[in-house]
């Protein structure tokens, strides 16, 4: 049997139920998918790497129930084929909300494609329920004191609004 392995790469700076939405969607098509966050020193986070890594278990375990035993995540930094390759991974999850995603996506599957075309670009369209939900909007309605339970995981809520005290 073939084991197929993906890595879906983002800052997941909070994560989002958009970013849950896309992980459903990859471990239908994937046995094990990374969740890969890019490390960019000219950033700097909400949440520090652990805290990311560690929100993005709880959450996972809590709505994913038994499959995300097959997440696993990690950090990396440089380019996503680099570290799909040091994974064992043959599949790029790429989630979509919009037309302005696809421009943007096609543009690079292509560069990634040139560079590495032993992996695979996989689009994965968002949920009409969570189509809108960005990690920068999150984080601003959150600065500014909102509700943000609506766009993250029950796990992100509470962690989420305590980086803003009001």
């Amino acid at each position: 049997m073939i084991q197929r392995t993906a890595i879906y790469a983002g800052s997941f700076d909070p994560l989002t139920n958009g970013h849950l939405d896309v992980l459903k969607g990859a471990l239908t098509i994937a046995d094990t998918v990374y969740v890969a966050i890019g490390i960019q020193p000219s950033k700097t986070p909400v949440f520090s790497l652990e805290e990311r890594i560690s929100l993005i278990e709880s959450a996972a375990r809590a709505e994913l129930g038994a499959d995300a035993a097959r997440l696993k995540v990690i950090a990396f930094e440089g380019l996503v084929i680099d570290a799909a390759r040091k994974n064992g991974a043959g599949i790029l999850i790429r989630g979509l909300r919009d037309g302005t995603d696809l421009d943007y996506e096609m543009q690079m599957a292509g560069m990634n494609e040139t560079m590495a075309p032993d992996l695979q670009t996989v689009f994965l369209p968002a949920s009409p329920s969570v189509r809108t939900i960005t990690a920068t909007l999150v984080r601003q309605i959150a600065a500014m004191g909102g509700d943000i339970r609506p766009f993250v995981p029950a796990d992100v809520a509470t962690p989420l609004a305590a980086k803003f005290p009001s």
